[in-house]
């Protein structure tokens, strides 16, 4: 059994519809509760009846503990792919309740619904829980590093800083016209990763056959279709040549790495994230969760000379490997499986350090925006120690301005982490969640840690500078920004596409009848000569069920060709951007992909050309 256990100000939840064919009668109306303590329940199918005693003596405990009058026992299934049925479910669920009122007072969101649900967590380290019971899971204790603890504990000051240069406390900053700064302040200080409804994107991503979760293996780890397998490798290659270009050297490094290893047990301490641990015959591995490893320890092999400086290393870390809470993964936004671009530039000083991460903040910037994604999209966040921000203000500034516009800042009173500076560019999608995307970093105590030096100008060896930057973040959340901008703009009444170059099929050839296939099929490889993905609707099915299946798929460019169109020696191409039908040659419509495609990767359609003869993965 999975339990998410929330402190809450507030929770308010309706019945909309029924949504299982076990459900408890209740009326449809608003219900809210405040101050409680909110369980949401996923019953798994290994659960006992039993195991409603002990998630109610720790429940009732907590309860105790932080002062809580009310229990808000809410069913919910998300937590957990190994579902009980519902008649089970609701029986231990019932059990739940009963138990529990013997000692506190029980609110029960009703069983086998739909619900509208809104709440308010507080702000407190213990307001948000994860706990697993059942089997080994509530014996078991996550092996968590101290900055992670240490993070919960951080009492931050939070400033809005203006290219300007004013440092408004976040109370007294007048975010109209700054919506999404607004949001983006509100979910850091919140500290709130949980995941209480599905996020749009989700549903795209299926229905467009980019990616799906996979009940085979550890939640957060996707499985990806053709489609989405091409989009998620045209986004690594256009990162990966954006970064060779502004300098990067690639190398490849191993996923695993020994905890116990004299350079990287202390490391794992100093960075706040969760760790997949594998155990061996006689030690304990872990999966690395960023490219940082492998790329120190083989640094600290190098003969560097000051002239190499500012040397970057680059790789693009297929997977990285973070044990996220299960009740914060969310589609592509939050994974415990992913794919980071991780280049990180060894340098000489603070100065030299400073220079580099102002040339790394536009080339993030400009890599967003080839992905699709511009400064509108984008919220930044910057993260220093107080000394720091004394000592250089102007620099900071620097940032903001580039950025250009107000910035959320979170300002420490002394360091612990291994950084005194972090970025973050962030998108905020549909449910006012942010996701961080481009991010640097300046470390000032790894190089000592790993050993890495550099010869200066003098002959002696010195320690660098290390800059962690990741120009893109995850590829998968490039995705996910990507498909809740589309959701966004479907919203608003517009027509939601990927960009050009990263849709799968950029051009659908629809043949009017039978006769018209063969010269299709030449018009199909002329247009293939060019580099640009074209496949053909030869299917038994009326034009208007092609078209319509076109739009589904997002074809940015689709073209009906009949009798008509033989005879004028044109296509009559419809553009999914403008809504308009065009007339063109092959060759007009061929130089308006180009334009459209301008400098990014290509990469051929890894799909029969034919769809009478693609297989479908939904």
């Amino acid at each position: 059994m999975k339990i998410l256990q929330l402190h809450v100000d507030y929770i308010e939840y309706e019945p909309i519809e029924k949504e299982s064919s076990i459900y408890e009668e209740v009326e449809r109306r608003r219900y809210k509760i405040d101050d409680a303590l909110l369980i949401l329940v996923s019953v798994e199918k290994d659960d006992e009846e039993e195991l409603a005693r002990e998630v109610v003596k720790d429940a009732v405990e907590f309860m105790a503990k932080m002062k809580i009058s009310k229990l808000v026992v809410y069913p919910y299934a998300h937590l957990s792919t190994e579902l009980a049925p519902p008649h089970k479910a609701y029986s231990i669920i019932k059990k739940i309740r009963e138990e529990a009122l013997k000692n506190v007072e029980v609110h029960s969101a009703p069983f086998g619904w739909n619900k509208r649900l809104v709440i308010s967590v507080k702000g407190h380290p213990l307001a948000e829980q994860l706990r697993s019971y059942g089997g080994q899971a509530s014996k078991k204790e996550e092996q968590v590093s101290k900055a992670l603890l240490m993070e919960e504990k951080l009492k931050p000051l939070w400033f809005i800083l203006t290219p300007e240069g004013r440092m408004v406390p976040l109370e007294e900053f007048d975010f109209t016209n700054h919506q999404n700064l607004e949001d983006l302040a509100r979910y850091e200080i919140a500290k709130s990763r949980a995941v209480l409804e599905q996020p749009p994107h989700v549903q795209l991503m299926k229905k467009l056959e980019i990616a799906d979760y996979e009940s085979g293996s550890d939640p957060g780890n996707m499985r990806w279709p053709a489609k989405g397998r091409l989009i998620k490798s045209l986004l690594e290659q256009y990162v990966t040549e954006k970064v060779i270009e502004y300098g990067g050297i690639e190398v490849e490094t191993p996923i695993m790495y020994d905890m116990h290893h004299p350079s990287l047990e202390k490391y794992l301490h100093r960075f706040p994230a969760r760790q997949y641990i594998i155990k061996t015959e006689d030690k304990d591995y872990f999966l690395r969760f960023a490219a940082c490893f492998g790329q120190f320890l083989m640094a600290s092999d190098m003969v560097i000379s000051h002239r190499h400086l500012p040397l970057w290393l680059y790789e693009l870390t297929r997977y990285s490997f973070r044990r996220e809470k299960s009740g914060e993964l969310a589609g592509l936004r939050r994974l415990r499986a992913f794919t980071m671009p991780d280049v990180h530039a060894f340098c000489k000083d603070i100065g030299q350090s400073k220079n580099e991460m102002k040339k790394r903040l536009r080339l993030s910037l400009e890599v967003l925006e080839g992905v699709g994604l511009t400064k509108d999209d984008l919220e930044m966040a910057i993260r220093f120690t107080k000394d720091f921000y004394q000592e250089n203000r102007d620099f900071i500034l620097e940032l903001v301005r580039e950025f250009g516009k107000p910035v959320l800042v979170e300002m420490w009173e002394e360091k612990f982490f291994y950084f005194i500076l972090k970025w973050e560019l962030n998108f905020i999608d549909s449910q006012k969640k942010a996701a961080a995307l481009s991010t640097d970093q300046i470390d000032v105590e790894n190089s000592k840690q790993y050993g890495i030096t550099f010869v200066d100008e003098d002959g002696v060896k010195k320690h660098p500078i290390i800059l962690h930057c990741s120009p893109s973040g995850a590829i998968e959340r490039l995705i996910y920004a990507l498909l809740e901008k589309a959701y966004m703009i479907m919203q608003r009444g517009g027509k939601p596409m990927l960009p050009i170059w990263l849709s799968p099929t950029q051009i659908r050839i629809i043949p009017v009848a039978e006769r018209h296939l063969e010269d299709s099929i030449r018009i199909l490889k002329k247009i293939e000569e060019e580099k640009i993905r074209v496949d053909i609707d030869d299917r038994e099915e009326t034009v208007d069920k092609k078209i319509k299946d076109a739009e589904v798929e997002w074809i940015p460019y689709i073209v009906v060709y009949g009798d008509k169109e033989k005879e004028m020696g044109k296509l009559a191409v419809r553009i999914r951007e403008t809504g308009k039908i065009e007339y063109m040659s092959i060759e007009e419509l061929v130089e308006k992909l180009k334009k459209d495609i301008k400098d990014k990767p290509y990469k051929p359609l890894p799909l029969p050309k034919y769809l009478s003869k693609r297989p479908s993965f939904k």
